[in-house]
């Protein structure tokens, strides 16, 4: 099967493992279409290629970089007409306008389009949105929800076709691996809190920050790994609470990095809080901190507590304390941890590696094709 993935998430090189996994499967002729960098809230990422094995990479020029719901690729159709795909992998929200377009250029050559959502809040869009959304619930042949939240709007916004729950992308487990015997995170002394992901208000980090400035013992540190605007009234936050000594500003470090990064955590903790027009979909850091060994703990946030599920702990979103406590007891508590850590990992290695996520993608390829 001929098969194009159209995504500007793939400029990130951890997620290009799906695309080795995928490709290595009977009969998949396989080619990426991804811009040279993609610009947002967390600042601008540029294609890191990484795993590229076993398929085509095409980088395509994009107009109105950064803008989530307009941009679009001037030179998409002369590049599928090209390709010839059957199986078209729009990797956006049905809402978006690079989605219309791929979709209907797809439709043009009679390749079978499909496209991915994340949207678990039963949002209304405005004029152009709107109308793109349900013209891509009829040119897509299938859908793919990243969660059952985002099945459940769907389905409630009109979309009556075939539709799979399967995440974007998983994560590979020798990649993201524990400690091997010997290895140090750091100092024995030191007890590292871990953060990664963007710097923005939805992410709570400033939660994080308050909730460690209220820790009752003394030889921690957090570790914050990525970037965006938040940044600096976080920096000033740190300081205005008496910590900033405590506290590492890494910004963005490359996905193929990131692993060694996690090695030196005791804890990583997501503090996503709920907005009116957002919540947590998923919590990829989770699973990559799961299957590093390290045990989570998550707010209570959309997706959050059913990607953790007993590996792990969730408090109440936006409850500081309640954040202080449960990393508190767990700093007190090795066996715990080393207990949650294990269950972590297999929790992982049973749900949310790229080759399992990859397997659910091949099943839907071979169902629209085998209804065409």
């Amino acid at each position: 099967m001929r098969v194009v993935m159209l995504s500007k998430a793939l400029v990130v090189g951890a997620y290009q493992r799906k695309l080795e996994e995928l490709a290595c499967l009977p009969g998949v002729d396989l080619t990426l279409i991804v811009p040279a960098t993609w610009h947002d809230r967390r600042g601008e990422v540029r294609l890191e290629r990484a795993f590229t094995r076993g398929y085509q990479v095409l980088v395509a020029p994009l107009a109105f970089n950064g803008q989530y719901h307009l941009h679009w690729y001037p030179t998409l159709g002369r590049i599928l007409r090209g390709l010839r795909p059957e199986v078209l992998h729009v990797d956006e929200e049905p809402y978006n306008l690079a989605t219309w377009q791929a979709l209907r250029l797809g439709r043009s050559i009679g390749a079978r389009g499909l496209f991915f959502t994340w949207q678990n809040l039963p949002r209304r869009y405005p004029l152009p949105f709107s109308y793109f959304e349900r013209a891509n619930y009829g040119l897509a042949s299938h859908a793919i929800a990243g969660n059952q939240a985002a099945l459940q709007v769907l389905r409630a916004k009109g979309y009556a076709g075939s539709v799979s729950v399967v995440p974007q992308f998983g994560v590979d487990p020798e990649i993201f691996r524990p400690c091997e015997p010997g290895e140090r995170r750091m100092a024995e002394e030191e007890f590292v809190i871990g953060y990664s992901g963007a710097l923005i208000p939805e992410k709570g980090v400033d939660l994080l920050l308050q909730a460690c400035a209220r820790l009752p013992f003394a030889g921690w540190a957090l570790e914050i790994l990525g970037d965006g605007g938040e940044r600096p009234r976080l920096e000033a936050l740190a300081v205005e609470l008496g910590i900033a000594w405590q506290v590492r500003f890494w910004g963005r470090v490359p996905s193929t990095e990131a692993p060694d990064y996690y090695r030196r955590f005791d804890l990583l903790v997501l503090p996503s809080i709920t907005r009116p027009n957002w919540m947590e979909q998923f919590g990829r850091v989770l699973v990559e901190a799961m299957a590093s060994g390290v045990p989570v703990i998550g707010s209570s946030s959309g997706e959050i507590p059913r990607v953790i599920g007993e590996a792990g702990l969730v408090f109440p979103e936006g409850d500081v304390d309640a954040l202080c406590q449960a990393i508190s007891g767990l700093a007190g508590d090795p066996g715990r941890r080393a207990e949650l850590a294990q269950q972590g990992r297999q929790r992982v290695l049973q749900r949310f590696t790229q080759a399992q996520v990859a397997a659910a993608t091949y099943g839907i390829y071979q169902e629209m094709l085998g209804s065409a």
